[in-house]
């Protein structure tokens, strides 16, 4: 199975593994070093002004820490965090709800802030902008109007397709920043802590092999950390070995760099069917039983990072480095 759909289907106990499993301060959150320096500042001269935190839009792919950046600064504030998905908000009263329940100085964490319908993210203006919220009250003799003054509050918005947000919408945050994929180093601290967290030990050469497989996402890392712990108390042990982790990754299908079998399906019908493309992306979906989105915002990103493939006008197009990591020769070349 490969560690994305174990991504995918998470039990209750992962879920609140993740809890347990996140920072509390900025000082804990391991890497995106520029984006911790800058927050620092922005935090100190918000409680310096006795203020709330300007409203921020974090952007990137899945899994980099978007959610626990949020928590980390309403702590940082002082500050409880309220958190909502925009698919969940579907009318302007489900928002009110929302926005009623704020106190000074409070957090509202919005996920996948890019699918607000329409009218929900209208009536986020004004009260992003001058903390009021307007909403018709329907009544037998006809609807009316009613503004809601709303406390000082900062909304932190989260997105894997900041393309896909409004210019006025995307206009109305004053912090705007992008989480970038981890260095190997970075992500061999995240599972060190991690095992620390679930009081487990592990060799320094075993959480190298899950760093070196985690695709530079820290979400992957602690999913790959579990299943090789799983894979050594099977076993009767309570340290994780570098022999242990290899032979949990080989079960899971996750190679050398962290693709998986639908990394390679991909590659090899891409190589393969097309020819090394160019290909439309719907087309290449179609061909491997995938969901466009899926691989738009959860495959290609790493796949782009890594050099194994390339967008253009025509469409997708494998790398030489993607033949010579599979092994298929290509322009006169066995690798």
């Amino acid at each position: 199975m490969s560690s994305r759909l174990l991504d995918a289907h998470l039990n209750a106990s992962d879920k609140q593994e993740e809890v347990t499993l996140r920072p509390q301060t900025l000082a804990e959150y391991v890497g995106q070093k520029d984006l911790k320096k800058n927050l620092k500042i922005f935090i100190g001269a918000a409680l310096h002004r006795n203020e709330p935190l300007d409203h921020i839009l974090f952007y990137g792919p899945p899994g980099l820490g978007k959610t626990t950046l949020a928590y980390v600064i309403a702590n940082e504030m002082g500050a409880n965090i309220h958190v909502a998905s925009g698919p969940t908000l579907e009318r302007t009263g489900d928002l009110a709800a929302l926005l009623s329940d704020l106190q000074p100085g409070d957090v509202l964490f919005i996920d996948e802030i890019h699918r607000l319908p329409r009218i929900v993210e209208e009536s986020l203006y004004t009260a992003m902008e001058d903390f009021k919220f307007s909403v018709m009250i329907n009544r037998e003799n006809g609807s009316r109007s009613l503004t809601l003054d709303l406390p000082p509050f900062t909304l932190i918005g989260a997105t894997t397709r900041a393309g896909n947000l409004s210019s006025p919408l995307r206009a109305r945050f004053g912090i705007t920043d992008k989480l970038n994929f981890y260095d190997i180093d970075e992500i061999e601290q995240i599972v060190k802590r991690t095992a620390r967290v679930f009081n487990c030990k592990i060799e320094d050469a075993a959480a190298t092999e899950i760093a070196k497989r985690s695709r530079g996402t820290p979400r992957i890392a602690n999913r790959l950390f579990r299943r090789v712990r799983d894979f050594a108390n099977y076993k009767g042990k309570d340290e994780i070995s570098v022999y242990d982790a290899l032979e949990a990754l080989q079960a899971l299908k996750v190679d050398s760099i962290g693709l998986d079998d639908v990394d390679i399906r991909y590659l090899m019908t891409l190589i393969e069917r097309f020819n090394g493309g160019p290909v439309g992306l719907e087309t290449l979906a179609n061909a491997i039983g995938e969901e466009i989105d899926n691989l738009e915002d959860v495959y290609e990103p790493y796949l782009l990072q890594i050099g194994f493939i390339d967008r253009t006008s025509r469409g997708r197009v494998a790398s030489d480095k993607a033949y010579k990591h599979l092994k298929i020769k290509h322009q006169g070349t066995l690798f």
